[in-house]
């Protein structure tokens, strides 16, 4: 399993990014698929996970700012960030698992590198 994200980048406060992570190695349409983000020193904590059959979770409280999507065709996830704030700053990963938890996520072992997000 390669997942592989892009789009990260530095943006002012209010400002949008598109996360895109590529997938290959997987059934991708049969996996449950999610972001993460992570502070240096902090936890991973769980941004969003989509079932596939397009369900959606957001475990944290983003007041409806990221919205998670996917494309099953071109085996690709999506994470679209609206007004986002210096606290937004972080690593985001992809994450992909059979099961749709954020613990399985986690355990799964499927993950990217990673694509920083900076709001200054």
């Amino acid at each position: 399993v390669q997942l592989v994200e892009s789009g990260g980048g530095s943006v002012q406060p209010g400002g949008s990014l598109r996360l895109s992570c590529a997938a290959s190695g997987l059934d991708f349409s049969n996996y449950c698929m999610g972001w993460f983000r992570q502070v240096p020193g902090k936890e991973r904590e769980g941004v969003a996970t989509i079932d596939p059959d397009g369900k959606t979770d957001y475990p944290h409280t983003l007041s409806g700012r990221f919205t998670i999507s996917r494309e099953n065709a071109k085996n690709t996830l999506y994470l679209q960030m609206n007004s986002l704030k210096p606290e937004d700053t972080a690593m985001y990963y992809c994450a992909a698992a059979l099961t749709c938890r954020l613990g399985a996520l986690i355990d799964s072992g499927n993950w990217g590198q990673g694509t920083q997000v900076t709001v200054s």
